[in-house]
């Protein structure tokens, strides 16, 4: 059974404990990044913690991965996803690599602030991992050895300023603006035999209640020990560091048909680029002031449930 992890304050000072049933037992020690907090408490250690007990109601949530750690994330990695966009995941050759800034990281809990200069606010729930170890050289990682390299797993929330992610070519600025990257609530730790289960996660975000993406991970192309072992042979890799696997069809993001982006690409960019803003506004999915976001992320047979997600869309303080 995977174990719940909170990183939450309380009384003014921030502290992690384990969740069960509304209640939290706190974690002794004092951790400052998520490394130190994996690397001092294994999982099976704190399946015997014991002690006092705090209502969850009573905390405020921080996010469980800190912002002192990476931020990876993969791109058009679910097969639907990659359909919808025109792109065929039979014919796919590369694992779509990119960045976010770590000041985007925010509790699960948190509004997310919708910039002025930003028209096409979308969303991306995605099942993050987190490392067990650091990887400074070349490995080989399989199914088998995962369990080696993932603490734990959490809910990702990846929001896209679109108008400024594509037109621009811009993926890091589109994705990093701060409150872009909730994550949590939990980071749910895993054992071995749970390893198994990251490719039966249901994942399940709502807009005001309306089901928007709904799909399973098993229809990931680049898998988690893939994706590790290619990363491994490009830069260093630390225990805490979060990577965050790709999100399924159903964004607001509407992709022209291969043939229109062919006919697209003999215009003068100026011209390719307004045809596509007027395809985005026309799509009602995109966020607005005022809506409420929830994610969700649970195994088949319910013995992971990494939470619930709540984000709020707000206007930018003036």
């Amino acid at each position: 059974m995977a174990l719940h992890v909170l990183h939450y304050l309380h009384q003014d000072r921030a502290q992690w404990g384990v969740v069960a049933d509304g209640a939290i037992t706190p974690i002794p020690g004092e951790f400052k990044s998520t490394a130190e907090f994996i690397e001092a408490n294994p999982v099976e250690r704190l399946f015997l913690l014991s002690g006092p007990t705090i209502p969850e109601s009573e905390v405020q949530w921080l996010s469980p991965v800190t912002a002192n750690q990476q931020f990876i994330c993969q791109g058009a990695n679910y097969r639907q996803h990659m359909i919808e966009s025109g792109m065929d995941p039979d014919a796919k050759k590369f694992n779509m690599i990119f960045t976010k800034a770590t000041s985007c990281i925010v509790p699960a809990n948190s509004p997310v602030v919708k910039p002025d200069e930003v028209q096409f606010l979308d969303y991306e729930i995605e099942l993050g991992l987190v490392l067990k170890r650091d990887i400074t050289s070349r490995a080989a990682i399989t199914d088998q050895n995962l369990h080696e390299y993932i603490a734990a797993a959490v809910i990702v929330n990846d929001y896209s300023a679109r108008d400024i992610q594509i037109p621009q070519m811009q993926f890091y600025k589109g994705k990093s603006y701060r409150t872009f990257g909730p994550v949590g609530p939990y980071l749910c730790l895993l054992e071995k035999q749970d390893i198994p289960k990251l490719k039966e996660l249901v994942l399940t975000l709502t807009v005001n209640g309306t089901v928007r993406q709904s799909d399973c991970t098993s229809g990931l192309v680049y898998g988690p020990a893939e994706t590790l072992t290619e990363l491994s042979g490009v830069h260093d890799l630390r225990v805490g560091d979060l990577l965050a696997t790709g999100t399924p069809s159903g964004c607001a993001l509407s992709i022209p048909s291969p043939e229109k982006q062919r006919a697209a690409a003999q215009l003068p960019e100026a011209e390719r680029w307004g045809l596509f803003l007027k395809m985005q506004e026309a799509r009602p999915q995109y966020l607005r002031v005022g809506d409420l976001v929830e994610a969700h992320i649970v195994s088949y047979d319910r013995s992971i449930n990494l939470g619930v997600q709540q984000n709020v869309v707000v206007e930018e303080a003036a």
